[in-house]
């Protein structure tokens, strides 16, 4: 048996020497060295984890992860705690990646270590990260916790000792607002591998280890419990969880408790999604006003008019970009082409469309958008049907070939419509591109899959002026569809002004409003002065007639002092800098450094996790002369995403372009390295049992 596994390893480690497949297979995993040894100037990428003969090395240090979420009214307070124990012989140091909402306030943290709690303090990242390093290496305890996206945090620990039990507590606030009439709530539990193009460099949070698919954590770690109790002040109609099996409880008709039931079934590798709807369809809405010992905040939610009907819709050009890289191999592809299949048989004749196709290629189907006639829709379709799924994700260059095709001189506007998983790492530089070309196009996003990189996909569709769309199951591809068609159709507002008649705001945020294509409540938030007096005027156009909404600040009451709309204001206020830090809009160095700034004043001032600041906590006692070891924390691949995802890092073998692209040719060449890979992991997995 020891012959036949070391045989099938070494196969594993030739196809990927002679493919040059380093991200499918890496040794670096078994010396926990993967991370910590590269130039900042390499382009990483995910590899897959390999077990450790050494037995010490072979404990996962995270135990479990407990979520406890209050939702009262709109807003969500959010309490993770991490346990880690080291069941091994010897000192360690962890590394791990894990997501969050794009909208979450992270805004505390603490550690324990048996008796002894620590209070985590916010510092700017530098100065933070220089004293984690310190800290590891005087032998002391400590944990870090960085942004890396919006949506992407990474903790690190040091010098837990042999038999320590951790626990990190995070505390995180969030704003729900209903689509629809439909609340939910979203909590991620897993960051999908993602695709480093050449040009984005040094991320270390790429390099992250994934287990095999299929393969989830051993039964004594990466356990999920996650309670989410409810209070709306409104009747609740329906309340349900999308994606996991939970117990549901009343109070009364306006409170309610979820937990999620402890089932065969591995909890932590899909978004955990709870949706609700109010009796009658009601939206909360209305004016919140906080007091507060420096500055006064407010938080305004609007509900736009009913969607207007539309009797002369104009002709209108699609441009259709369809992912077909290694990620979306298995369910997200095949979700994505029926859902792109209704989008086409639904085109009118009036109607123009293109299709662009990529992975480590872009394919565009024809140089000029044509005519939506059966015929073209009918090479569309097979062109779709022919993809499997393979190679990298040239998500860039396929958005700038969609802007590069000419626009049709038939239609008024123009629609870019992405579907994907979003497992590329360049966001920025998409959101850069797109904002820049918004003239007579909307952007339409639609993230397919289990754990969504919901960052890209929101982004996308707020730079380009769009909707956002999250599918995780086939079921929901007509009701999707038909909702995008109503967006297209029928814009519920535009032309989006707020003033305020009497009363002191400032730093108001958003400082522009885009086409509410959504039926959404319309949020605004800022810092007042002054009396509790005077009016907030909102006025638009719902087709072609005139809203207009006027709120009394004089019948509002003032909420709780310990009232969270500080960090609701600040979450909005970081977001929109960090376009002016990316350049998002075509500003200068200077501006782009002065937001930066900006950000780091207020994550300070707030005590917020930022992209500049992070929260660093440290025991002061040292716990060992011993160098400790470092481990990176292996993920389970999101459900639905096969071993296609971890593929090869930019500028390295790619089998479109040795194979011209056919499809029968990778599936032959991929299914053969994957098959040589599970056999390695199934060998090893056998040694183990």
């Amino acid at each position: 048996m020891k012959k036949r596994s070391f045989s099938l390893l070494l196969v594993g480690v030739l196809l990927v020497f002679t493919f040059n497949l380093s991200a499918v297979l890496s040794f670096a995993a078994e010396s926990g060295e993967q991370s910590d040894n590269l130039d900042e100037n390499v382009t990483l990428s995910p590899y897959f984890f390999i077990e450790n003969e050494d037995v010490p090395l072979d404990n996962f240090p995270l135990k479990e992860t407990n979520v406890n979420v209050n939702i009262n009214g709109v807003i969500a307070s959010i309490f993770v705690t991490q346990t880690y124990e080291n069941k091994g012989n010897i000192p360690i140091n962890a590394s791990y990646v894990f997501p969050a909402s794009t909208r979450v306030s992270v805004h505390g943290m603490k550690i324990e270590v048996g008796e002894d709690i620590i209070i985590a303090q916010i510092k700017e990242r530098e100065e933070a990260r220089q004293d984690f390093e310190r800290a590891r290496e005087q032998g002391q305890t400590a944990s870090l916790l960085e942004q890396e996206r919006p949506n992407v945090f990474s903790m690190s620990v040091a010098n837990i000792m042999p038999n320590d039990i951790v626990r990190i507590e995070l505390h995180y606030t969030e704003l729900i607002t209903p689509t629809e009439g439909i609340y939910e709530f979203v909590f991620p539990t897993v960051v999908g591998p993602r695709y480093s193009p050449s040009w984005v460099t040094g991320e270390q949070w790429i390099a992250s280890p994934y287990l095999v698919e299929g393969e989830t954590p051993p039964d004594d770690s990466g356990e999920y419990n996650i309670t989410v109790n409810l209070a709306t002040g409104l009747p609740i109609s329906s309340l349900e969880c999308k994606s996991h099996t939970v117990d549901i409880s009343y109070t009364d008709d306006s409170t309610a408790a979820l937990a999620l039931v402890d089932d065969e079934s591995f909890a932590g590798n899909r978004d955990f999604i709870v949706q609700y709807k109010l009796a009658g369809d009601e939206i909360i809405c209305g004016l919140m006003l906080q007091e507060g010992v420096f500055e006064n905040h407010f938080l305004l939610m609007v509900q736009p008019p009913e969607r207007p009907v539309t009797e002369y819709i104009a002709p209108r050009e699609y441009i259709f970009i369809f992912d077909v890289s290694g990620s979306m191999h298995g369910f997200p592809l095949e979700t994505s082409k029926e859902l792109l299949k209704d989008f086409l048989v639904h085109l009118r004749d009036i109607d123009s469309f293109n299709l662009i196709l990529f992975d480590s290629r872009v394919i565009q189907m024809s140089p000029e958008s044509m005519p939506a006639t059966q015929n073209n829709i009918t090479n569309a379709i097979k062109l779709i049907d022919d993809e499997f799924g393979g190679g990298g994700t040239e998500l860039l260059k396929a958005v700038e070939t969609a802007i590069a095709v000419p626009m049709s001189s038939t239609t008024e506007s123009r629609s870019i419509v992405l579907l994907t998983d979003g497992y590329f790492s360049g966001e920025e530089a998409v959101f850069n591109t797109i904002s820049k070309n918004t003239i007579n196009t909307n952007y339409f996003s639609f993230g397919i899959g289990h754990g969504t990189n919901r960052y890209i996909i929101e982004g996308i569709a707020k730079a380009g002026n769009g909707e956002a769309f999250i599918l995780t199951k086939p079921t929901d591809i007509p009701e999707t569809a038909a909702r995008f068609r109503s967006y297209i159709e029928s814009p519920v507002l535009s032309d989006i002004t707020v003033t305020f008649n009497g009363f002191d705001a400032y730093d108001v945020e958003p400082t522009h409003f885009s086409i509410l294509f959504a039926q959404r409540p319309l949020v605004v938030t800022g810092k007042w002065r002054g009396q509790r007096e005077g009016t907030i005027r909102i006025t638009g156009k719902s087709g072609n007639t005139d809203f207009v909404q006027e709120i009394s600040v004089y019948d509002t009451e003032l909420s709780e002092s310990d009232s969270p709309i500080s960090y609701l204001w600040a979450r909005m206020r970081v977001d929109r800098l960090m376009d002016t830090v990316n350049n998002q809009y075509g500003g200068s160095y200077q501006s782009s450094q002065d937001a930066k700034k900006q950000i780091i004043e207020i994550g300070l001032e707030y005590s917020m996790l930022t992209a500049f600041t992070s929260f660093i906590a440290v025991f002061e006692t040292k716990r060992t002369d011993t160098e400790s070891v470092d481990i990176n924390q292996p993920l389970p691949l999101p459900l639905g995403v096969s071993d296609y995802a971890v593929g090869t890092p930019a500028g390295s073998w790619d089998i479109n372009e040795r194979t011209g692209g056919s499809a029968l040719s990778r599936i032959i060449i991929s299914a053969f390295i994957s098959a040589s890979i599970t056999s390695v992991f199934t060998m090893k997995k056998r040694k183990k049992e």
